[in-house]
């Protein structure tokens, strides 16, 4: 029993410090966009050439642009042709026709470092992850389910190493910028669900099963999942928008944003409706846990629509960027968290009872 509880508690930790550390990387992401990092190494897994990135530009070559531009066309002429093989060939052909392409970046040490510290956080998580599947060795025996998750992040997390490549490569371009983010949120959903699954028993208790809150959880779930790319999809166009004024007038930003800033604005509106829906259900059911973790929800649904006002009408300001993907990041993982929850404290009462709670 003792045993059981110390592989129990070891893996709870180590899923847990995962999950925390996956949520940093995408504040640091963020940080990464609203500086203009993102191509602070313009190769991959190097920078520069050397796993310790350079201080000074005189550590460079003279045609040092010429040579990593280079680097990256020949690689993305691989990539393109790979996808080319596999019919898509709109992606394929997109990755050469984004201005972003043939962008030159001139090095900045502060970026250069600060894309770097990115990198290093992400090796960090990797081994992290691995360590999360070793501890979850001793649940081959008793739920092979628990095991394979983790085994299914590891394998994200190689997956998502490879597509920062491909982000680097391309220059950041949109469609990979995009995947990328909802790749990380199914990473820490997994987590998530992995860690939780071993905790079930503490979440069993009698409530009475209801339907309508578990459609009502999947809902809010998938539509703020929705939401969170068409923000990353917003923040892509911000990225293209600043290349063309060269990074000034930023009061004017908003105002050049097409169709997709409007949907993802008019988008947070049902947004608000769909969690107030859903804190009112769960309020009822009268649960401690899921009635903190509600309160948690709707705490950042207010913090987001507060940061998403002042965004719009304040100029983008750049510090509030990486909050605003960081805080939905978080709203998602703490709806993933309740659905999970209620899920496992609704289990053992559905067995035996077939109330719902309106």
């Amino acid at each position: 029993m003792a045993k059981k509880s110390f592989h129990n508690k070891r893996f709870r930790n180590i899923g847990v410090l995962t999950v925390l550390a996956v949520y940093f990387l995408i504040l640091v992401g963020g940080i990464v966009r609203s500086t203009g990092s993102g191509m602070g190494c313009p190769d991959w897994p190097k920078c520069f050439g050397s796993w310790v990135p350079p201080t000074d530009v005189s550590q460079l070559p003279d045609n040092y642009l010429e040579i990593y531009k280079a680097k990256r066309i020949e690689k993305n002429q691989k990539f393109a042709g790979f996808l080319d093989n596999l019919g898509f060939k709109e992606v394929s052909a997109s990755i050469f026709s984004h201005p972003s392409q043939y962008i030159e970046t001139e090095f900045n040490v502060t970026k250069t470092w600060i894309e770097y510290l990115n990198r290093l956080v992400g090796v960090l998580i990797g081994i992290l992850v691995f360590l999360t599947v070793v501890y979850a060795i001793p649940y081959l025996k008793k739920d092979k389910t628990v095991f394979f998750l983790a085994l299914g992040a590891f394998v994200a997390v190689g997956l998502e190493g490879w597509l920062g490549s491909i982000v680097v490569s391309t220059n950041l371009l949109p469609v990979t910028v995009t995947i990328h983010m909802a790749l990380a949120l199914l990473i820490v959903a997994t987590l998530q669900y992995a860690v939780t699954r071993t905790q079930k028993d503490s979440f069993e208790r009698h409530i009475s099963y209801s339907g309508k809150i578990n459609i009502v959880l999947w809902i809010v779930a998938l539509t703020t999942f929705i939401q969170i790319l068409l923000g990353t999809q917003v923040r892509e166009e911000i990225d293209l928008i600043s290349y063309m004024m060269n990074g000034s007038n930023r009061a004017a930003w908003v105002d050049n944003l097409g169709v997709g800033f409007l949907i993802h604005r008019s988008f947070s509106i049902l947004i608000l409706a769909l969690h107030l829906y859903l804190a009112v259900l769960l309020y009822q059911v009268r649960d401690r846990v899921l009635s903190n973790l509600t309160t948690i929800m709707l705490l950042i649904v207010v913090l987001e629509i507060i940061f998403g006002i002042i965004m719009a009408y304040f100029a983008i300001p750049p510090f509030l960027q990486p909050l605003h993907l960081t805080f939905a990041a978080l709203l998602f993982g703490v709806q993933f968290q309740l659905l999970i929850i209620y899920h496992y404290a609704s289990k053992k009462a559905s067995k035996n009872t077939v109330a719902v709670t309106n």
